[in-house]
């Protein structure tokens, strides 16, 4: 008996009994039509009726530009190309390219969440390098010395956490320096981790603390019945948790020294192997600046909008992590697949940090990191 095709499309009503589902054969391909971005099918709900596009809730719906074009001027946006030189070679102004990226960034950065999950993760490291937007020095400040996270100029700070066996980046934040931005920055790895990994930092005393509040135990003491203000609840790190900070003094242009030491979790570390370092996160940060021409270094290309900056940086993990191959993960092929692609053989079957993780099962493109769509954690859907 011939099966329906599951087609890995939601259906767009919200009242639908199948809203959110994709693996139970309840949508069929009625019709293919034509746009000005290229050729789309129409989708029909067996149980509500209800019709939608193929590129409903993607980056591609409802586009008057060919989606090559902007698959084009997004992939120029990876790899440091100005503006100016997109508008030459696509012929577009620079305000269409950055709606699309408006588009790009929050759709990567759903989908980037919903693939990294349950990861098989040892180690973290996590870093911040400051950068800077407008100008070097806010005009509106904290007590700290920082830009407020309300304020259009000033440095502010990327954050990036990444597992180092994998190469993958578990999270990227651009905020301020204070507490509540490394809280943030913790939470995101810890819900997409598998258990608690040993945690690596560069001396900044907020990550330890960010950590305890991720990963807390709240000691709770009943009421004794007699007078006076009952004992208040006690916080104390988790047992399993590893922190070692690695600090580095510098002075402008010259490297002092390179200390290290156990904060957290010293009988963990030891029975665990590992050494303390965070080479791994400043190579990612290297990688960033190379790839996103606003955070290299002594250059005039800086973002003069922070949420413009903010939509470049989330946008690069997702890339980076299922559609990038990663030298240092590929893996030989054996001779018997190494078959000739015109005048080319290769000897290596090249491997993303998704791939890495056991996450996907081949590189992704960038098309189909602007139109996958995945389904909510808590109604997915059993079925092949």
């Amino acid at each position: 008996m011939r099966h329906a095709k599951h087609w890995r499309q939601p259906c767009p009503k919200t009242q639908c009994a199948q809203d959110n589902l994709m693996k139970t054969r309840h949508v069929s391909a009625i019709a293919t039509y034509l746009t000005q971005s290229g050729q789309r099918r129409m989708f029909r709900c067996r149980t509500c009726a209800t019709t939608c596009a193929a590129t409903r809730d993607t980056v591609l719906f409802n586009l008057r530009t060919a989606a090559e074009q902007v698959m084009m001027a997004l992939k120029r946006r990876l790899v440091q190309v100005d503006l100016a030189g997109i508008s030459f070679v696509l012929g577009v102004t620079a305000e269409p390219v950055w709606g699309w990226l408006a588009r790009a960034a929050p759709h990567a950065e759903a989908s980037n969440a919903q693939v990294l999950r349950d990861l098989p993760v040892t180690q973290g490291h996590l870093d911040a390098r400051w950068n800077v937007i407008e100008r070097q020095h806010a005009r509106e400040t904290d007590a700290a010395g920082a830009s407020v996270p309300e304020g259009a100029d000033g440095r502010q700070g990327v954050w990036v956490s990444c597992a180092p066996d994998l190469r993958l980046m578990s999270a990227a934040v651009v905020g301020p320096r204070p507490l509540d931005t490394a809280k943030a920055v913790v939470a995101v790895p810890k819900g997409r981790v598998a258990g608690i990994p040993a945690c690596f930092s560069d001396g900044f005393t907020g990550s330890l603390a960010a950590r305890i509040a991720a990963c807390p135990v709240v000691t709770t003491f009943a009421r004794t019945g007699q007078r006076g203000r009952p004992r208040q609840p006690v916080w104390e790190p988790h047992p399993a948790l590893v922190d070692g900070p690695l600090v580095k003094p510098k002075k402008p242009g010259k490297w002092l020294t390179r200390s290290t030491r156990v904060v957290l979790g010293a009988e963990r570390l030891t029975h665990l192997g590992l050494t303390i370092s965070t080479a791994v996160v400043e190579r990612v940060h290297l990688t960033l600046r190379q790839a996103l021409a606003p955070l290299a270094r002594q250059t005039s290309s800086f973002c003069t909008d922070r949420e413009r900056r903010r939509q470049r940086v989330v946008f690069f993990p997702a890339f980076y992590n299922v559609a990038r191959p990663h030298l240092s993960l590929r893996r030989p092929l054996p001779m018997c697949a190494r078959t000739r692609q015109g005048a080319i053989r290769p000897r290596w079957r090249e491997r993303t940090p998704a791939m890495a993780a056991g996450l996907t099962d081949h590189v992704w493109t960038v098309r189909e990191l602007l139109t996958v769509k995945c389904e909510p954690l808590d109604s997915q859907s059993i079925g092949g």
